[in-house]
């Protein structure tokens, strides 16, 4: 089975896809000033782009884990935002942690899993 790399650097690939399984870097949003309801939607937006280019899309999930800069003060913003973005009856499996992300704006990033069609 051939391994296939998109939109590599010399550190990381923003997806991989092996054996029918595409696998996204850490995701986050675009406005690292925003409050956590708009970094979710800017992250879950990446997502999708990232997904569609790999030739599948957010109903084929597999598995996602969700890092929070403060669990306390950011899970039911994020929640909110993420129960309008996932169909219903796809839910993936999924972990939520806090984290101390790379940057100290960042307030939420994703990593997923996803099967190819």
């Amino acid at each position: 089975m051939s391994v296939q790399r998109q939109l590599t650097n010399e550190r990381m690939s923003q997806i991989v896809t092996h054996n029918g399984t595409v696998y996204l870097a850490g995701q986050v949003g675009d406005d690292m000033n925003a409050g956590i309801e708009q970094q979710t939607r800017e992250t879950l937006a990446n997502i999708e782009r990232l997904l569609d280019l790999a030739g599948t899309d957010k109903s084929r999930l597999l598995s996602v884990t969700i890092y929070l800069k403060d669990i306390d003060a950011d899970f039911q913003g994020m929640n909110a935002v993420w129960d309008t973005w996932l169909p219903k009856g796809v839910a993936p499996a999924r972990a939520t942690v806090e984290a101390k992300l790379c940057e100290p704006e960042i307030l939420v990033e994703l990593s997923v899993v996803a099967a190819l069609p």
